[in-house]
C-alpha cells in the first residue's frame, strides 16, 4: 500500500528554499537602485548643475555733486579797458585745492536731496592753505593830500614864507589873502572865529594851511597862549586831549606849527606823545622856534614826523630895513643849505616888505615853495 504524502519538516533550509525567487528579486531590486543612486552622484560630481543666483536689490547712492564753480567778478569802471587788453598768462603752477570728504553712506539709499546753493565766491580754503591778506594801503596822509603842488625836480634853492597869527584880526587877514601868492604858506589861530571861512579862503586861492599849536612859555600864566595850550603840568591824555580840539577844528590843513612853547617845546617827555599823535593824524610841524632849545626837529625826526624849522622871524623888529636885512639872510641860508624858511606876522610893514622882495626871487635864480616842499629837508639843530 503505499506511502501518503507526509508534509515536508518545516526547517530554515527549507523556508529559504522556498522564499529564494521572492528574496532574489529583492535583492536584485536594491542592487539595481543603488547603481542608480551611484550613477546620479557619479554624474553630479562631473557636471554640476548651473545655479543662477537669485537677483539681490543693490541700494543706489546718489552721487556727490560737484563743488559750485565761483561767480564771475563783478563789473567795475575799469572793466572797458580790461576788455581791450590781452588776457593775463595763468598761472603755470596751480592753485591748491581743498581737500573734499565723502560722506559717509549707511542704511538704504535716500533719494536726492535739493539743490546746492547758487553759485558764488569760492569758500576759503582749509586750515593750513589759508594765505593771509596783504595789508590795506596805507591812506596817503593829509601834509600830502592838502599840499599845494610843486615841481619836486626844480633844483634851484627853496625858500618857504610863513605868515602866522592869522584869523583873530579880520582886517589883516583880509590883507595877507589879498596880497601874498599862493606859495605863501598860512598859520590860523584854532581860536578864529569863522575860521572854516577863512581855511576855504586861503586853500580857495592857492595856499597851504596850518594851526597854530598853543604850548606851554618859561613865564606862563604871565603869557598865556589860551585855554587849550599844551601843559607840562598835564597828564599826557590831557594833553593829547587838548591836542584833538586844535587838530579837530577844521579840515585841510597841512600841519600845525607852535605857539609859543619855550618851555613846553624845551621838555622831551611831554612832547614826544603829542608828537606821536601828530603822525597818526598824518600832519608835520613847524617849530617856530621860540626857543633855541627846542626839542621838536630831534624828537620829531625820531618819531617820523614830517618837520620844518623857521630859520628867521623876519619883523621881530618891525621896520623896512630891519626886515629888508632879515630877508636877505634867508637868501643866504638858501644858497648854502638849499633851503630856508622865513616866518613873519600879518604887519603891514611885514607884507609891505614882503610884497616887493617876493617877485624878485625868480630872477635870483631861487625858488619860492609852499612849507610842505621844505619837510625833512634841514637838518636836526
Amino acid at each position: 500500500m503505499p506511502a501518503k504524502d507526509q508534509p515536508a519538516p518545516d526547517t530554515a533550509a527549507t523556508r529559504w528554499s522556498s522564499g529564494l525567487p521572492s528574496a532574489r528579486a529583492l535583492v536584485l531590486a536594491w542592487a539595481a537602485l543603488l547603481v542608480l543612486l551611484a550613477s546620479a552622484a557619479a554624474m553630479a560630481w562631473l557636471d554640476p548643475p548651473q545655479v543662477t543666483p537669485a537677483p539681490v536689490a543693490v541700494a543706489e547712492i546718489p552721487p556727490v555733486p560737484p563743488p559750485p564753480a565761483p561767480a564771475p567778478p563783478a563789473p567795475d569802471a575799469a572793466a572797458p579797458a580790461a576788455a581791450a587788453a590781452p588776457a593775463a598768462t595763468p598761472s603755470s603752477e596751480p592753485a591748491p585745492a581743498p581737500a573734499e570728504t565723502a560722506p559717509a553712506v549707511t542704511g538704504p539709499a535716500r533719494p536726492p536731496g535739493p539743490p546746492g546753493p547758487p553759485a558764488g565766491p569760492r569758500p576759503p580754503p582749509p586750515a593750513g592753505q589759508q594765505v593771509a591778506a596783504a595789508p590795506a594801503a596805507r591812506a596817503t596822509p593829509a601834509w600830502v593830500r592838502f599840499q599845494r603842488p610843486f615841481d619836486a625836480n626844480d633844483r634851484r634853492p627853496r625858500i618857504a614864507v610863513v605868515i602866522g597869527e592869522l584869523g583873530m584880526a579880520t582886517q589883516r587877514t583880509e590883507e595877507t589873502l589879498r596880497t601874498m601868492p599862493g606859495p605863501v604858506t598860512l598859520v590860523f589861530s584854532p581860536y578864529a572865529n569863522r575860521l572854516e571861512d577863512w581855511v576855504e579862503a586861503a586853500r580857495r586861492d592857492g595856499h597851504e594851511v596850518l594851526l597854530g599849536l598853543p604850548m606851554e612859555p618859561t613865564n606862563f600864566p604871565a603869557t598865556d597862549p589860551g585855554p587849550q595850550t599844551l601843559l607840562t603840568s598835564l597828564t599826557p591824555q590831557q594833553n593829547l586831549e587838548r591836542l584833538d580840539w586844535v587838530v579837530g577844528r577844521v579840515e585841510g590843513v597841512v600841519g600845525v606849527a607852535s605857539q609859543e612853547g619855550s618851555r613846553f617845546a624845551a621838555t622831551p617827555e611831554a612832547l614826544r606823545p603829542i608828537l606821536a599823535a601828530i603822525n597818526a593824524r598824518g600832519l608835520m610841524i613847524l617849530d617856530t622856534r621860540a626857543t633855541p632849545r627846542s626839542v621838536i626837529p630831534r624828537v620829531a625826526s625820531e618819531i617820523g614826523v614830517p618837520r620844518a624849522i623857521n630859520d628867521r622871524t623876519i619883523d621881530v623888529e618891525a621896520t623896512r630895513g630891519a626886515i629888508d636885512a632879515r630877508l636877505a639872510e634867508i637868501e643866504r641860508i638858501a644858497r648854502e643849505g638849499g633851503v630856508a624858511v622865513a616866518m613873519g606876522s600879518p604887519y603891514p610893514v611885514t607884507l609891505e616888505r614882503l610884497a616887493v622882495w617876493l617877485p624878485t626871487l625868480q630872477e635870483k635864480g631861487l625858488a619860492l615853495v609852499p612849507l610842505t616842499a621844505v619837510a625833512n629837508r634841514q637838518r636836526d639843530r
